[in-house]
Order: structure tokens, then sequence, then C-alpha cells
């Protein structure tokens, strides 16, 4: 695939989407103090608590530089919260954004990668020897696999800064998750046994793939492939034209995902302002 500024630009929002449906789910419960969540600048701004993943600005730059005193202001509403103001900068965007920021005291932390495949004629999947998956119906049960998964990274593994979240804050997160639109999870077992997890959020014609972990006894026995190709397989059949995932830069997640079929399309940077 190749991925220009309408694609780009398509595929942020999905993500801005997701994030802020799932900051509306956190913030309902009242526990977070002068958090928000809303359209800023053509993208979005998402504030959902110090500790979250989903506190970003993501889909902002593709216009070039936002307004300061506007910037200014969403500064002070981070800070106040108690958040750095954490913001996901594609490589397609503007370059001025990104200047801008790094001039107001951004720090660059990382990267990540976003993948994407189009999902014409996708066939069902081949499941390794003894191994069912199916739509995750006990929730403790699917939260068991997916955090003690994420808990035993794998090896050898490059990390992007500031990715590792504490496991009482990943639980909340997946839960307010599948508050989303269009949101999925699944469960795959070897002999009747949980072994892997993951789900995917249909929205707007994308298939967004996030959060599959697989328990340390069963890695190496194609799982996440399975578990892949099963997601793409239902998203086609959704109406879905286009599946997206986002990776750690060399991780065994952007290993699996090329094989499935998937390009590395652009990457974004990670840029963190402190309070």
């Amino acid at each position: 695939m190749f991925a220009d500024l309408t694609l780009a630009r398509r595929i942020d929002r999905a993500e801005a989407s997701l994030s802020a449906d799932i900051a509306a789910a956190i913030l309902a419960r009242g526990e977070v103090h002068g958090g928000f969540q809303r359209a800023f600048a053509a993208g979005a701004a998402v504030c959902a608590g110090p500790g979250s993943p989903v506190t970003k600005v993501i889909g902002v730059g593709f216009d070039g530089a936002v307004d300061g005193e506007s910037l200014n202001g969403l500064e002070v509403e981070y800070f106040a919260s108690g958040s750095p103001v954490r913001a996901e900068v594609s490589t397609l965007a503007d370059p001025a954004f990104a200047r801008q920021l790094t001039s107001r005291g951004y720090v660059l932390q990382g990267f990540e990668n976003v993948l994407a495949r189009p999902l014409a004629g996708t066939a069902a999947p081949l499941l390794p020897h003894g191994t069912a998956i199916r739509p995750a119906s006990d929730h403790d049960l699917f939260m068991n696999v997916l955090i003690e998964g994420f808990a035993s990274p794998d090896l050898g593994l490059v990390s992007t800064l500031g990715e590792s979240f504490p496991r009482e804050i990943l639980e909340r997160t997946f839960a307010d998750m599948a508050t989303a639109r269009g949101f999925v999870r699944y469960l795959a077992t070897i002999d009747g046994v949980p072994a892997s997890a993951a789900s995917m959020r249909v929205c707007e014609g994308i298939a967004q793939l996030c959060g599959a972990a697989t328990l340390p006894p069963f890695r190496r026995r194609g799982l996440q492939t399975a578990l892949l190709h099963a997601r793409l397989h239902e998203a086609a059949a959704a109406g879905c034209d286009l599946a997206v995932v986002t990776t750690e830069p060399g991780s065994k997640s952007q290993q699996n995902a090329q094989r499935a079929g998937f390009a590395l399309i652009y990457a974004r940077a990670i840029l963190v302002k402190e309070p």
C-alpha cells in the first residue's frame, strides 16, 4: 500500500475517535480531575488522567502549525490535570507542526509504526491443530489472558519509551475500550485452554486491530497469526475495506502483521511536554 495524505488523515481520524470513545467512558465515571475529550485543530485532544494510554493529542499537524494561543490553552488544561501533553504526530504531517512543538519544549520519546492492508478477498483463517477462536463473552477471562500476556513481553523486542503502563491502568483501559462503538473481543484456546486474546474495532470502514497478547507457555504456536487472520476475515465480512494496526518498531507484532500482508505506511513520533 501507499499512504498519501488522504489515507493518513483517515487512519488518524479513526484513532482519534477511538481515543475519544474510551475517554468518554472514563470521564463518565467522574474519577478524573480536569479530564476532557474534544476536537482540536482537525484532530482530537484527549485527557483521561495522567497514566492513561489514551491521554494524547492525535490527528493534528496535517494542515501545518496550529494557533499558538489555542495550544497555550490546551497545555494549561493538561497540566492542570497533572498530565503531560503527549502529541502523536504522523510522519506525513507538515514538519512545521513538529518544529512548533519542539520549539515549545516537547521532547521526542519514541515512535510507533502504523501498518495497513486492504481487505478485498480476505480468506478464512487456517487454525493450528487444537486451536479454536471465538468472540469473548467472559469479560474476566478475556482480561486475565490479555493482561497476563502484556505483563510478560517477549525478550529482545525494541520497546518505545513511555509505552509501559501499570496493570491497573491497562485493565481499566481495556474495560473502557470495550464500550467503544464497533468494538469486538476474541479469545483463542488450545485444546480448550485459554491461551491468547485479541480485539478489534470497526469504524467507518476501518478495522482497527488493538490489544493482542498470548500467555508465555503458548507462544510460538501461531496463535497471534491465527487471531490476526480471523479478525481480518470478520472485518471484511462486516464491510470494511481497510485494516490498520499500530505496533512498536521492530516488535514481534510488527513482524506478524507484515507476514499477514500489512505494509508499513507511516510512523508517528511521540512528542511529550511535561508539566
